[in-house]
């Protein structure tokens, strides 16, 4: 997981997601290695790519539609998919979670 962070931190989306898919083979359980190798494809230039994190996140939202990293990921992937009624129920949710005061609001 480290390697990949390191990996999406310096702009090598290689080793990101190399590291990242390796973690989640190692321990698919394991949200860090899931969420990122989710990051990875979905920030990959490959649409099929961008498809299957695209599925790692809706699995990741199915299993716990609270943890806002992956709600707004998902949000994001959804929109840039063009799968807007997805990525809206998915900003949706965060509001509902978000603090009044929270920053992300504006």
């Amino acid at each position: 997981i480290m390697l990949g962070r390191a990996g999406m931190a310096l702009g090598d989306a290689g080793t990101a997601t190399e590291a990242y898919a390796q973690a989640y083979r190692l321990d698919p359980e394991n949200r860090g290695a899931a969420l990122g190798y989710a990051e990875a494809l979905t920030r990959s230039s490959d649409p099929e790519d961008n498809r299957r994190g695209g599925a790692l996140l809706r699995r990741l939202v199915s299993r716990d539609h609270t943890d806002i990293r992956v709600l707004s990921l998902y949000a994001f992937s959804a929109f840039e998919q063009g799968r807007f009624g997805e990525a809206v129920a998915a900003w949706e949710m965060m509001l509902k979670l978000l603090p009044a005061d929270d920053a992300r609001r504006a």
